[in-house]
């Protein structure tokens, strides 16, 4: 069976917010979590490539909406999408003007941005109940349209042993679990890329990890 793969994917450009954001003319995949939670290696990793998206020292510093341009190759025909990084949330150091700045744009991006299909939340797998990632999961889920999904990945699944792991499992049985270290799970999250986008390559029952 193919798997999909990213064939090309590039940086355009970061803005502070809807105002000064791409035009709306590709369906985007929006990537949010805590600003320690791998944002920006779980995005080179689906992307293969190792300085797509650029991490931060500072948790937190990446205060822009980044934008990339990816395009898939799927069973021989071409696949363009739009990956939106937006800042980590959860940060402490950042001044408390800047924080209702940045706040005031991000929600006003995730609520009126009609290009966006598909919202992968990434979270830690180490910390599953965070309040934080409840709240925006909560949050986001008050004003999701019909046309968009919202999908939960864990990340660093390889810090878990096999009965975290399987704890984790029953009490998410939806969510994704990828782990940038051993590169795996990345095929599941392409797949519902574009099932969700373009309506194909969704995986079959019992497929993947």
């Amino acid at each position: 069976m193919s798997h999909p793969r990213i064939v090309e994917a590039s940086f355009i450009k970061s803005a502070q917010s809807i105002a000064d954001s791409l035009p709306e003319d590709m369906s985007e995949v929006v990537f949010l979590g805590r600003s320690n939670v791998g944002k920006s290696s779980t995005l080179n990793g689906l992307a293969a490539r190792k300085n797509l998206a650029k991490s931060s020292a500072t948790p937190g510093k990446t205060q822009l909406i980044n934008f990339f341009e990816a395009r898939y190759l799927y069973q021989g025909e071409d696949y363009p999408v739009r990956f939106v990084d937006l800042p980590g949330f959860g940060y402490a150091k950042v001044s408390k003007s800047l924080k209702e700045v940045w706040q005031k744009n991000l929600v006003e991006f995730i609520m009126h941005r009609t290009s966006i299909r598909l919202f992968i939340h990434l979270r830690d797998a180490r910390h599953p109940h965070a309040k934080i990632d409840d709240d925006v999961e909560t949050y986001i889920g008050e004003f999701l349209r019909p046309d968009q999904r919202y999908v939960t990945v864990f990340t660093k699944i390889d810090k878990l042993n096999q009965k975290e792991r399987s704890k984790l499992k029953r009490e998410f049985p939806d969510a994704i679990t990828v782990s940038n270290l051993k590169k795996s799970g990345f095929d599941r999250v392409h797949r519902e890329i574009l099932s969700t986008i373009f309506g194909v390559g969704k995986p079959e029952e019992g497929e993947g990890s």
